[in-house]
């Protein structure tokens, strides 16, 4: 290597060492000294729009359809109105065995051991549920499979063989869960709380029975399956790996000749009224567990979005609430505490806070609860929570479209319940244009503890004297009256004897 080459290299090294000291000092001058000095750029996202992706085949049936091609993969979901909310009075639980059953009972071409291994062998994963007011099939497939797949999910909804051996199976494992639900007292709680929200006969609350299960027959899931499953009553979404055009034609021609019957019936409104009160359900638990609140409001109120940004700040905001400072943060009395704003379409729904804490404490931390709802009835939030409630629902609000699937449900599910048109496009504007004088008022509108009732499982001799240094004790609630609840026998859902 003679001397000019030499001379090159090190003034080339020179130049690079400069480059990387002064790359190094900017980079170092952009990274502040402490992580909330760090400054973030504004969270750019519009929110898609339904009409974008809104289809309609021939016969009226509404599609909604999203290409994405990363994947040789097709997810397809038929939405149905009607659930729980169809089943009748004596027969709670007929719309979800029906559900069960039209997957695993069979079709009128397939055993359902063969319809298994079917879909095994064509790597297609196939449900079907039934919730409170919808019934969903869905159904993942392979690119190359879709064609017989689709033949397939369509024989098993609209031909379901409701196989009697599969359905005496589906109701022996039914009973068994039956006897199972006493085990657990948070769904002792979750039975009771919502028998006093909307009554034990409303949909909402009504229970399936040993009785009940074993009523239940071929004939009667076939009638509840023709006033669900029916192009007349269902939305259709599509995303995965497919050309628009095609699959139009596809699910036309795999809905041919299938009759359309009635769109299915808005759910009843509970007629039963909630009763202040303190109430209280046997267990012999080592930590007594405690939902308290109330009837709330419904999904489409003008109240609802300031009412949701008040419940952030209470107590449904994580680290960040009140409720979790106070009782968790502060006093240490429960490890989770939180409230929810549970909304209904066409009625009101609920507001309740729920936590569990040690037989001794229960009281103390009913108390700091119902202070802390008081308070918030009393005096405006501080400048900080409220933009911290608002940055909160703005900036997670892009999870509401997180994947083309999720999106798809999410404009099924707003036109199965009429959501006002926009709602999305304004939704974060609505957020940030919330003041203190609206959570004050919908506060005292909406959070009276008067009108609350408070639901306690758990022993109430250990719980009722309150904690050792006298801070609380349920005598507080409700001038110390209580209505003790029955514990159920899990079957039949009688009282259980005293002992």
């Amino acid at each position: 290597m003679n001397s000019r080459t030499t001379t090159g290299l090190r003034t080339m090294r020179c130049a690079l060492a400069m480059i990387c000291l002064t790359g190094a000092a900017t980079a170092a001058e952009a990274i502040p000294p402490r992580p909330e000095a760090i400054a973030f750029q504004p969270l750019a996202f519009t929110p898609p729009q339904a009409a974008d992706f809104r289809n309609t085949l021939p016969d009226g049936t509404v599609v909604y359809l999203a290409e994405s091609h990363e994947f040789p993969l097709i997810e397809l979901a038929i939405t149905f109105k009607g659930g729980d909310s169809l089943d009748p009075p004596d027969l709670p639980g007929l719309a979800s065995m029906m559900a069960r059953l039209v997957r695993e009972g069979g079709t009128a071409t397939m055993s359902p051991a063969e319809l298994d291994e079917t879909l095994d062998f064509l790597a297609t994963e196939v449900s079907v549920s039934a919730g409170r007011t919808f019934t969903t099939a869905r159904m993942n497939s392979l690119v190359t499979n879709f064609d017989e797949s689709l033949k397939l999910l369509v024989s098993m909804l609209q031909n379901p063989a409701f196989d009697p051996q599969r359905l005496a199976v589906s109701k022996a494992r039914l009973v068994e869960a039956l006897k199972q639900r006493n085990d657990n007292a948070s769904s002792i709680l979750g039975r009771e709380w919502k028998a006093l929200l909307y009554g034990r006969t409303h949909f909402e609350a009504s229970q399936a029975t040993g009785a009940s299960v074993a009523a239940i027959d071929r004939e009667q899931l076939q009638q509840v399956h023709d006033r669900i499953i029916h192009p007349g009553n269902m939305i259709v979404a599509v995303s995965g790996d497919f050309n628009t055009a095609t699959m139009l034609r596809k699910l036309s021609d795999a809905f041919a000749g299938w009759e359309r019957g009635p769109q299915g019936a808005d759910p009843a409104p509970p007629t039963a009224e909630l009763t202040p009160g303190l109430y209280h359900v046997p267990k012999d638990i080592p930590q007594g567990k405690v939902v308290l609140g109330k009837r709330a409001i419904s999904r489409d109120d003008p109240d609802a979005i300031p009412l949701e940004v008040l419940n952030e700040i209470l107590g449904a905001g994580g680290f960040t609430s009140r409720l979790m400072q106070k009782v968790r943060s502060n006093e240490g009395l429960a490890y989770s505490v939180r409230s929810i704003l549970a909304e209904r379409v066409t009625y009101p729904g609920a507001f309740q806070a729920t936590f569990e804490s040690k037989n001794a404490t229960v009281a103390l931390a009913t108390k700091i609860v119902l202070a802390e709802i008081k308070t918030i009835r009393q005096q405006p939030v501080t400048d900080e929570e409220l933009e911290t409630a608002k940055q909160g629902l703005i900036e997670t609000f892009p999870r509401q479209f997180e994947s083309k699937p999720v999106t798809l449900q999410v404009f099924v599910n707003d036109e199965w319940t009429k959501r006002p048109a926009g709602y999305w496009q304004t939704y974060r504007q609505k957020v940030q244009a919330v003041t203190k004088e609206d959570l004050l008022r919908v506060a005292q509108k909406y959070l009276d503890p008067a009108q609350m009732a408070i639901l306690v499982v758990g022993d109430w001799e250990a719980i009722a004297p309150g904690d050792l240094e006298k801070r609380a004790s349920m005598q507080e609630f409700f001038g110390g009256k209580v209505q003790h609840l029955p514990l159920r026998d899990p079957l039949t859902l009688e009282p259980l004897p005293t002992e």
